[in-house]
Formats: C-alpha cells, sequence, structure tokens
C-alpha cells in the first residue's frame, strides 16, 4: 500500500480524535455524546478511518465495542499526544479570568428537585459563559464512560478512583403533619410506628423495616428495629413526603427532602431522641474523574456547591 500523504493524514486528525474519544468512552451512544455528534456520524467516521488504514480497527456488538490489535496500537500511539494538545488547549483557555464552556453533571431527582435548581440562578449570574447540562436520575452512572465532568452523590463512600469532596452531612427525619397526628395519636418510641400508617421505600416482600438508635445509652439498649406498613410506598423521597403532606401517614425522609416543610410548620419532626439508621446516607459529596487538567467551568461550579451547601439542610 502506498504511503499516505501529508495532506491526507492531517485529513484523518478529527477521525483519530474520535477513535480516541471512542476507546475511553467505550461505546459509540456514550462516545457520541461528549463529542456532541449523532450516532450515526460517530460510525461513519469510524468507518472512513477503517477504509483508509485498510484493516479492521473495532469490533461492533449490540452491548459493546471492542477494539482490534490494529485499533489498541493506533489509541495507545496517538492517544498523548492527543492528551497534550487538549490540556494546552485548556491551559490557554483557562488564562481568561472568567470560567466557560459546558459542565456535565449528574445528581439525584428528589435533591435536584429540591435544593440543587433553586440555588443554580446564582452560579448562572455569576458565570454567564458556562452551561450546565443536568442528567437528573437515581441511577448511579459511570460518571467518565458517560461523558460526565461532575456527579453529585447522597452517599457513605465515593470510589477511590475519583477525586471528591464533602459538601455536607444530612441526617433523616421522621415526620408527619399535626392533622395526621390529632387523628391518629403521637408516636413516642420506635415501636410504637407498628400501629400507624407509614409511608416507605418499597422491599421485595411488600414492607419496610426502620432501624433506630437512641445517643447516649449501652449498645445492646439503644439500638431498635421495627417493621412498619402503610397505604403508599415509593422509591422517591420527594413522593413520600408529599403523600405526607396530604396527611396520608409518617415518613422516614431525608433532610434536604423536609427541610422546606418542616421550616414552614407544614410537617413536625417526630421521635427527635431517636437517630434513623441506614435509611440514607449520612454525607453529600460532589465527585469528579481524576483528570490531570480540568477546566476552569468545573472549578468553579464545585467551589459554588462546596459553598452553597457548606451549612446542610437546618430545619429548627
Amino acid at each position: 500500500m502506498a504511503l499516505l500523504d501529508t495532506r491526507n493524514v492531517e485529513a484523518l486528525w478529527t477521525h483519530l480524535h474520535w477513535l480516541n474519544v471512542l476507546a475511553e468512552q467505550g461505546s459509540y451512544t456514550a462516545a457520541a455524546l461528549r463529542l456532541g455528534v449523532s450516532k450515526a456520524a460517530m460510525s461513519q467516521r469510524i468507518a472512513e478511518l477503517e477504509r483508509v488504514t485498510g484493516v479492521a480497527l473495532v469490533q461492533r456488538t449490540t452491548r459493546s465495542v471492542h477494539f482490534t490489535e490494529a485499533g489498541k496500537r493506533l489509541v495507545e500511539e496517538t492517544r498523548v499526544g492527543f492528551e497534550r494538545i487538549a490540556a494546552s488547549f485548556a491551559g490557554v483557555r483557562d488564562m481568561a479570568d472568567v470560567a466557560r464552556g459546558t459542565v456535565r453533571v449528574t445528581a439525584p431527582v428528589a435533591f435536584t428537585r429540591q435544593q440543587l435548581v433553586p440555588r443554580l440562578a446564582a452560579f448562572a449570574r455569576a458565570n454567564p459563559d458556562v452551561r450546565l447540562q443536568l442528567e437528573v436520575s437515581d441511577r448511579l452512572t459511570s460518571i467518565a464512560n458517560e461523558g460526565f465532568d461532575l456527579a453529585i452523590r447522597h452517599s457513605a463512600q465515593v470510589p477511590e478512583t475519583h477525586v471528591a469532596w464533602k459538601l455536607c452531612d444530612t441526617r433523616s427525619v421522621v415526620v408527619a403533619t399535626r392533622a395526621y397526628l390529632r387523628a391518629r395519636g403521637t408516636p413516642r418510641t420506635p415501636p410504637d410506628l407498628a400501629q400507624h400508617d407509614c409511608l416507605y421505600y418499597p422491599r421485595p416482600l411488600g414492607e419496610g423495616v426502620w432501624s433506630f438508635e437512641k445517643p447516649g445509652k449501652r449498645a445492646e439498649q439503644s439500638r431498635v428495629s421495627v417493621t412498619v406498613t402503610g397505604p403508599v410506598s415509593a422509591n422517591n423521597s420527594e413522593a413520600l413526603r408529599d403523600a405526607a403532606l396530604e396527611h396520608l401517614g409518617i415518613a422516614l425522609l431525608p433532610d434536604f427532602t423536609a427541610q422546606a416543610a418542616l421550616r414552614s410548620g407544614k410537617l413536625v419532626v417526630l421521635l427527635p431522641e431517636w437517630r434513623p439508621l441506614g435509611a440514607f446516607a449520612s454525607q453529600l459529596y460532589v465527585v469528579r474523574p481524576y483528570a490531570p487538567h480540568v477546566p476552569r467551568a468545573v472549578t468553579s461550579f464545585v467551589d459554588f456547591l462546596r459553598t452553597s451547601f457548606a451549612e446542610g439542610f437546618p430545619f429548627d
């Protein structure tokens, strides 16, 4: 085969970059999303590259892609060059005094609706050249593989392969409306909950188990679990809160979901001497994949989140 002249190689630089992104993301869908192009365009560029090289570079299946030896070699020998170009460009761009670009963020549904979105106007005013692209989902996505710059996690721990900042501590609270309590009475201890309508996350057997600890007592006396039932179960804390606001029962919620209703007096805290265990995580984090260079837009949004949520979610 005749050697390619310089002009032909230059014409394939974009193709080689897309091949590297495909290797990084692991699928045509994720790579196309990362590049902001269609999946069809992505597939066409790789096919063109294979025609010019004369060898197969990628083996496609319905669920994943696998690189041939030729494809692996091409990626390995060009990856460092593209990484240097990206770092150099990002460094020059970040010499500007303002952050700019798109930041892709994935965050839980209830938290995003109740706490994140109401705060975004302040960030937008301070950073007019930054665009936030939110993926609102309770699914724990693979941040790097799906092209996200950041993820907000309500979790007890974060992957060691990621860079993480703790935003704040969180806690779980047992709540109800005064109207419900007038009609059904107020529980004084966790076992009393068995006699009430409770709103809970569904379990495989259709019941929920709430566990509690009373600080200050001996370990063998301080923990208790109770099986609860009620008219509504849901895998979303916002739905449970709204059901409680309709006087349907007692709900166990994370503080960021209950905060507004507690501050307004629409809900009240029950069993304040008992601490719920295991229902929801006790920390809120923002995490990003490890990278040698982080765009200013990403660091600006991280700084904003750390400042915005530093005080947690007080309601009393």
